[in-house]
């Protein structure tokens, strides 16, 4: 079943709406528009790979070594303060969450508060239809601007109240608490959990231990 929406003419136009992302990670197969949640499943079952779905098409996430490890760095943070004042669960960079209209994304680290489940039981599912309390992106060199920007009205139209963006190329992180408010914080500062995570406090510089600086740019 075709997904495209049907104003898309051609593949310039869905790019365009994809966000821009580079056409590498783009996947031909199953043909864009008609990939489905169950292709998103078997991919990274068969393959190794995460893959999230957007208008019937399936876009590989691009992840790499420093990436992983500032999420594993910021879930281990995360988790360590949830466990310990017993408010929910975090998931890391393969907890697939489906969205309404066959979306799917995968937040490299995710925050779910208790009332998400009943009976405090985990759905025996790959990619739960469930919203997030806080969504967590670690942006990769292969994201584009547009592309995230649209992962971000997306967090919010399901009801997830805090998103974050940890960008270790220039050590900041980029707060939003609505599709149209962020701030960007600096490494000296500290993510703040806000009604979402009251109480929770991370040094920013914390996700960027031992990473080797930044070139400065020749004059």
């Amino acid at each position: 079943m075709t997904t495209v929406p049907p104003q898309i003419k051609n593949f310039a136009e869905l790019l365009d709406r994809l966000g821009g992302v580079p056409l590498e990670r783009i996947r031909f197969q199953p043909p864009p528009g008609t990939a489905t949640v169950e292709d998103v499943l078997n991919i990274e079952a068969h393959e190794d790979r995460l893959c999230e779905l957007v208008d019937g098409v399936l876009v590989e996430k691009p992840m790499g070594f420093t990436e992983s490890r500032i999420g594993m760095l910021l879930g281990s943070y995360l988790t360590h303060f949830v466990e310990a004042h017993d408010l929910g669960i975090v998931t890391g960079e393969s907890g697939m969450i489906r969205m309404p209209k066959n979306l799917v994304r995968i937040p490299d680290a995710a925050f779910f508060a208790w009332d998400k489940f009943p009976d405090r039981e985990l759905p025996d599912e790959g990619a739960p239809r469930l919203a997030p309390d806080l969504a967590v992106e670690v942006l990769s060199k292969g994201n584009t601007k547009a592309e995230m920007a649209r992962k971000v009205r997306e967090y919010f139209s399901v009801g997830v109240r805090l998103v974050w963006f940890i960008d270790a190329r220039s050590r900041s992180a980029t707060v939003y608490t609505s599709p149209t408010r962020s701030k960007v914080l600096p490494a000296d500062q500290s993510l703040d959990g806000g009604k979402v995570l009251p109480g929770f406090s991370l040094p920013i510089v914390n996700l960027f231990k031992n990473l080797r600086q930044p070139r400065k740019r020749r004059k």
